[in-house]
């Protein structure tokens, strides 16, 4: 890489740093057109491939999906997320002896995993998730049947 070119990767590398820190960027398009506007013109393509060296994350929040910086925390997802997710996923939720199953369509289970997991549910120690089952650990002293319950619950909700 010649040297300007590599002067004007760390540039823009550094931009969009800042431009995530800065603000909410939810897409490709939108770091894009803010790093136009400040001179820094640069392709999709480009753009993925800073995303992918820099580390950044595209996480889902309250108010919708934003890139983060490496070693920002996840926020917890918001309730209805969990309870969408389980609506649209959940095929089958069935105990075997300490874990708990839960079956969902090919391709759908770590999304439904990702759900799990960011709901931060007290009851539930984690999540392994397969092509289209889950496995989810009850946390200590808690019963499969418990955790069975919350997530049939949380089915419920609107």
């Amino acid at each position: 890489m010649r040297r300007s070119a590599a002067a004007s990767k760390v540039r823009r590398q550094q931009a969009i740093l800042e431009l995530v820190a800065a603000g909410r960027l939810a897409s490709q398009e939108e770091i894009r057109a803010r790093l136009e506007r400040l001179g820094l013109a640069a392709t999709q393509s480009t753009i993925s491939r800073d995303i992918e060296e820099l580390g950044l994350a595209r996480v889902h929040d309250r108010e919708g999906v934003r890139y983060v910086r490496p070693g920002e925390a996840a926020p917890i997802a918001p309730a209805g997320l969990l309870s969408h997710a389980l609506r649209e996923f959940a095929l089958s939720i069935v105990p075997a002896n300490q874990l708990l199953v839960i079956r969902t369509p090919a391709g759908a289970a770590n999304a439904l995993a990702e759900a799990l997991d960011r709901a931060g549910l007290p009851d539930v120690a984690g999540t392994i998730a397969g092509d289209n089952t889950i496995l989810v650990v009850p946390g200590d002293g808690v019963s499969p049947r418990s955790v069975e319950r919350t997530l049939r619950a949380a089915m419920e909700e609107a």
